[in-house]
C-alpha cells in the first residue's frame, strides 16, 4: 500500500498545494515564498527520504505567520492521511542530531492524540529575515493535524539557524523513524487496539 497524500488548502491568506510520500527516496519541490522555510522542508524531505512537493502562495507582505502555520496544518494533515490505519506502524521514534554548535533532540508518539512540547531557548531566534520562534506554530499546527505527541528539545546552540536545522533534521529522523513498518505487528501498536 502506497502511503501518500495530496493536500490543498485555500483561506483568504493563504493558497497551499502539498504532496507527501511517506515512503520516498527524500525527492522534493519547495516553494513557500519563504526561503529559510524551503531550506527546512528540504532537510526534512532529505533526511527523512519523504518525497514532498509543496506551492505556497501568502500573505508575506504582513509577515510569515499565516504562510508558516498553514504549511504546518497540510504536513500534518497529509502525515495522518498517509499513514491510514497506522496497522504495524514502529509508532516510536527519537533522534538527536547535531548542527555544529547546536544539538536537537526530537521524541515522537503517533498516539492520535496531539500534543507539542517545545524547548527551545534561543538568545537570538533571527536568521536572515525569517524569526525562527515561527516555528513553534509550524510544530504546534502539525502535531494537531498529524494528530502526534512531540517533545522538542534545543540542547545546545545559540545560533538560531544552526538550532533550527538540527530541530528540523531530528524531527524527519524522528517521524521517519516511528511510521516504519514492523513485520512483527499484525495491528495497530496499541493494548487498546485503536490509534
Amino acid at each position: 500500500m502506497k502511503r501518500i497524500a495530496e493536500i490543498e488548502r485555500k483561506t483568504k491568506e493563504t493558497d497551499i498545494k502539498l504532496t507527501l510520500n511517506l515512503d520516498g527516496k527524500g525527492a522534493s519541490s519547495i516553494d513557500t515564498g519563504i526561503a529559510f522555510l524551503d531550506h527546512m522542508l528540504t532537510l526534512f524531505s532529505a533526511h527523512g527520504f519523504f518525497d514532498i512537493d509543496i506551492k505556497a502562495k501568502g500573505d508575506t507582505e504582513i509577515d510569515y505567520h499565516h504562510t508558516v502555520e498553514d504549511i504546518g496544518i497540510c504536513l500534518g494533515s497529509a502525515i495522518k492521511k498517509a499513514l491510514g490505519d497506522k496497522k504495524g506502524i514502529k509508532r516510536y521514534g527519537h533522534a538527536i542530531i547535531p548542527m555544529d554548535e547546536a544539538l536537537a533532540r526530537v521524541v515522537i508518539d503517533i498516539s492520535n492524540r496531539p500534543y507539542l512540547s517545545y524547548h527551545v531557548p534561543l538568545e537570538r531566534s533571527v536568521t536572515g529575515s525569517f524569526d525562527t520562534s515561527l516555528l513553534k506554530e509550524f510544530f504546534k499546527a502539525v502535531v494537531n493535524d498529524a494528530g502526534i505527541t512531540m517533545h522538542i528539545e534545543l540542547l545546545s546552540g545559540d545560533d538560531a539557524h544552526h538550532g533550527a536545522e538540527s530541530i528540523f533534521k531530528a524531527f524527519s529522523r524522528a517521524l521517519d523513524q516511528a511510521m516504519q513498518i514492523d513485520e512483527r505487528l499484525d495491528a495497530v501498536p496499541s493494548t487498546k487496539g485503536l490509534l
